[in-house]
């Protein structure tokens, strides 16, 4: 990845990116609200084009429920649904896909406007195109988590797929969030705060580890297996079942918690830890936050373990949930950008 990007004034380049970060954190987010829904699997076909528009009569509507009819879902989880019932389901997957077209206009007219007026420099466009490049294989993978629900025989999509989706749309958040940092700031050696860097990498690799069982969880259902605290169904160690570390919700429930815990307290140790290197000033100002997060999602996951027999309530708990860990995550990757020299971050 490109430590430095030259040229005039790239700060609207930059500004374009975090733009497109911010959609992209919604569209996540609405990735969660969909799943939580149960909607993902309302819309049975994948028109990038013509998919933009909902049903508009009455025929188109009872069609589209009639496709999602034949899928195992609807046979055996959701048979009792009237036409309205299957509107609110559709309403979501509609709109998280509907998003995602949003971000591709919003990404490439941009690009092109500023490829037309010279604001992206020949060393630019590279980590540009991976950045395109990852938007559209992320919506091929979107397809294609769908794809694994849409027959007689499974309920749901595939967890693994739903982690894949999950995770490289985080990665993508990131390398734009990073390019966005490299492009407001002014290139320095890296050099200085090895041990607290190589720290911050392993923190960042802990919590990729946790997204990953976050995602089981979410595709598994897993939550309302273990709606107790600080039990799990009143045992500290998960018995009964398969001791599948993938594939057994309770399982992934424990090893999502217990990685929970095993990250607040890194992150608490590497709190104390920071204070004592001597570091640029940005670093002194933030290294806080990452500690403040991991506080606020700590409780906030065991709000949505206590609540999760409530549908509506763990939607929501669940959505904030999953917001929080991508400003985790965010946090940490500005740390570790911060980390790469020893003088202050300069705006360009």
């Amino acid at each position: 990845m490109a430590e430095n990007f030259s040229g005039p004034s790239p700060r609207p380049v930059a500004i374009w990116l975090l733009i497109g970060i911010g959609m992209l954190i919604i569209q996540v987010l609405l990735g969660g609200i969909t799943r939580l829904t149960g909607s993902g699997l309302s819309i049975t076909e994948w028109k990038p084009i013509m998919g933009a528009i909902p049903p508009m009569n009455d025929q188109q509507w009872n069609e589209a429920f009639d496709r999602y009819k034949q899928i195992a879902q609807y046979k055996y989880i959701n048979s009792s649904f009237t036409l309205h019932d299957f509107k609110f389901i559709f309403f979501w997957e509609w709109f998280h896909r509907l998003w995602a077209r949003l971000m591709g206009i919003v990404f490439i007219i941009p690009f092109t406007i500023f490829l037309i007026k010279g604001k992206i420099k020949k060393e630019m466009v590279r980590p540009l195109l991976i950045l395109f490049l990852l938007g559209g294989l992320l919506g091929l993978i979107g397809w294609l988590m769908v794809a694994t629900g849409l027959d007689d025989q499974h309920l749901y999509v595939s967890h693994y797929m739903l982690a894949l989706h999950f995770n490289l749309g985080l990665a993508t958040i990131c390398y734009a969030f990073w390019l966005a940092l490299t492009l407001l700031s002014s290139h320095e050696e890296i050099s200085g705060y090895k041990a607290i860097r190589n720290f911050t990498g392993w923190l960042i690799a802990i919590l990729a580890l946790q997204l990953i069982y976050g995602a089981f969880m979410a595709g598994l259902k897993a939550a309302p297996y273990a709606p107790t605290w600080p039990d799990i169904n009143g045992s500290f160690l998960p018995h009964g079942g398969s001791l599948q570390i993938f594939d057994n919700p309770i399982m992934v429930h424990f090893i999502h918690r217990t990685l929970g815990y095993l990250i607040f307290f890194l992150i608490m140790m590497w709190y104390f830890r920071s204070k004592k290197v001597e570091t640029n000033s940005v670093f002194r100002k933030t290294n806080w936050l990452p500690l403040a997060i991991v506080t606020v999602q700590l409780i906030l996951g065991i709000c949505t373990v206590l609540y999760s027999p409530y549908r509506m309530a763990l939607v929501w708990l669940g959505v904030t949930h999953q917001f929080v860990a991508m400003t985790l995550l965010l946090s940490l990757v500005f740390e570790f950008f911060v980390l790469r020299s020893k003088k202050k971050l300069r705006a360009a």
